[in-house]
């Protein structure tokens, strides 16, 4: 069990909040599957996840296990833009979550895989065969995937390296008004929204995002966007830092929209099994052109 106490300057927090802040080793939906089965009391009572601290309360936390979660094939479609013996890079749509969570347990892209493949790399376990690198639910676009464990180890060390090189379309809100730049703010998790990160706080982990305006068009701009590093989140961030969130990204305060505006649209990388340098490419989605 964990006991915890709150004091003066968490009055105002929510309770899954001040749960996430001083428990970061368990997940947030695990935090709240923890308060809403009552495992989490507040001065010996239970509370809701968005019961507010006043401060001086005593909680305690019985941790549980949740049921371990495994990817289950599903006869659903994959588009595949290259393949050798080592890796298959696939073009994943935007709306498409890549391995189950909370709240999306079916129609993610590694049960898609599980039925398309006979043997995927094992390294990042049941839930996530075969996936060495992630693309959020939102951002459509090349992502490359595992046959076996040797070449999810070589990609995995190319991408901590930073020898691959990831290249993204994005259509931003506003005009750019540079033709280039380069963003280096660290990125840190968002104390007061733990669901989006931000890089507007000086601290954080260190990442670069490189930007190129292809065009302007009313009110939005579209860039051609080279990211160093792999932060969760960062071209959103970084973007939304400088006043410029991705389009249709409410999260990061821009306005709605169909979708993200956000597209992986080339990765170089070596191939594991060949040696050889590939590069591959998706193609724009069509909702890019409604921005014309």
């Amino acid at each position: 069990m964990h006991r915890l106490t709150t004091n003066e300057t968490d009055r105002g927090k929510r309770l899954d909040h001040f749960l996430q802040e001083h428990l970061p080793q368990y997940s947030r939906a695990r935090l709240q599957s923890w308060v809403k089965d009552g495992r989490v009391l507040v001065n010996g009572k239970v509370e809701k996840a968005s019961f507010v601290l006043r401060g001086g309360e005593t909680i305690d936390v019985t941790p549980a296990d949740l049921p371990p979660l495994k990817a289950a094939a599903e006869d659903l479609p994959v588009e595949i833009l290259y393949e050798d013996d080592a890796v298959i890079a696939i073009n994943k749509p935007a709306g498409l979550t890549v391995h189950a969570g909370a709240g999306a347990h079916s129609g993610t892209l590694v049960n898609r895989l599980v039925h398309h493949f006979q043997s995927l790399s094992k390294v990042g376990g049941d839930l996530r065969p075969g996936i060495v690198h992630r693309l959020d639910r939102g951002t459509s676009g090349v992502l490359l995937v595992a046959r076996t464990d040797a070449a999810h180890r070589a990609l995995a060390e190319q991408f901590a390296k930073r020898t691959t090189e990831k290249t993204y379309i994005a259509a931003v809100q506003g005009v750019v008004r540079e033709d280039s730049g380069r963003i280096t703010k660290p990125i840190i998790r968002d104390p007061a929204h733990r669901t989006r990160m931000t890089a507007k706080l000086g601290r954080g982990r260190d990442a670069l995002t490189d930007f190129r305006v292809v065009k302007r068009f009313g009110d939005k701009t579209l860039l051609e966007i080279r990211i160093g590093t792999g932060r969760t989140h960062q071209i959103r961030a970084h973007m939304a830092s400088i006043g410029h969130p991705v389009a249709g990204d409410r999260l990061y305060g821009a306005r709605p929209a169909a979708r993200i505006f956000l597209h992986a649209v080339r990765i170089g990388f070596t191939s594991p099994a060949t040696g050889e340098r590939v590069v591959v490419e998706a193609p724009l989605p069509a909702e890019f052109d409604s921005l014309q």
